[in-house]
């Protein structure tokens, strides 16, 4: 049975959707007084919009760390993490779309090493592990020039991205966008996953390491797989990937909500959109 499609930021008690993905932004934009309740500035959401990211419900305020230190950031369609740096440096020239990336990628023909973290109260859960390891399975089954590898651990420095639970009942977690070729080192997972089967744990897992890689949401304009009207969300001036369709994808992983019935494999286009990309 179909249930309603979930953000990859809900929160857990009543199931209300909290969002899924111009000028200069200073680093004491973000600064140790914001929390996810504080207002965007015009000038933000201006620049949000450049960017050609959906503002609606763009939040500011801190993610939590593996260490349990905190990192300031912006959060954008409910999942992607983009801090004052990456906003600055970010341009319209440097998006395209559909499926939708930035030109923030990762190196070609490397080794990305996965860790699993196991520490405390941000280890993965036995749940959670077994859907990472289906979603690095994915990524190794594509026909890419990126290949990954995993462990389980708590030494996690060492590592291009680590993988971990944050303990806030909500479902869905949340990720952000290469920088220097190198990916996105923190994916969060929510721990409310925890009541969703391994498929679609897999299927949140995958989304998110598909930000690590620059991927967009696939219905970044509309967030029609949230419910909403699949009306353009803002200015249009991304470019599409050769080979994946301009019009909604029901079978992406990059979709921007999910549902609790997901089977966590990539659909058709995301894998041509990833070969087409590494």
């Amino acid at each position: 049975m179909k249930i309603k499609k979930l953000p990859l930021l809900l929160l857990a008690s009543g199931l209300f959707f909290t969002s899924c993905q111009k000028d200069d932004i200073s680093d004491t934009t973000l600064d140790d007084s914001l929390n996810a309740t504080s207002e965007l500035t015009p000038e933000t959401i201006d620049k949000i919009k450049a960017l050609h990211f959906n503002p609606v419900d763009a939040t500011v305020g801190k993610i939590m760390l593996p260490d349990g230190s905190y990192e300031k950031t912006y959060i954008v369609e409910g999942d992607i993490a983009l801090n004052s740096s990456q906003l600055n440096s970010m341009s319209t020239a440097e998006i395209t779309n559909k499926q939708y990336r930035t030109n923030n990628l990762v190196s070609n023909n490397r080794t990305i090493r996965v860790i699993g973290y196991t520490g405390g109260s941000q280890a993965l859960t036995t749940k959670q592990r077994t859907a990472l390891q289906y979603a690095i399975n994915n990524y190794n089954a594509l026909n890419i020039g990126l290949t990954f590898t995993l462990t389980f651990g708590t030494n996690y420095s060492p590592y291009d991205i680590v993988v971990y639970q944050t303990n806030n009942g909500q479902a869905g977690g949340v990720a952000g966008f290469p920088s220097g070729g190198n990916p996105y080192k923190y994916v969060q997972i929510y721990s409310g996953m925890e009541s969703y089967s391994v498929d679609t744990n897999e299927h949140v897992m995958t989304h998110e390491i598909g930000h690590t890689l620059g991927m967009r949401h696939t219905d970044w304009f509309s967030r029609q797989s949230c419910g909403q009207s699949g009306e353009s969300a803002g200015a249009d001036g991304a470019v599409l990937i050769p080979g994946t369709p301009s019009g909604y994808d029901a079978t992406s992983v990059m979709l921007a909500c999910f549902s609790a019935n997901e089977d966590g494999e990539f659909g058709a286009n995301d894998i041509t959109a990833f070969e087409y990309l590494y």
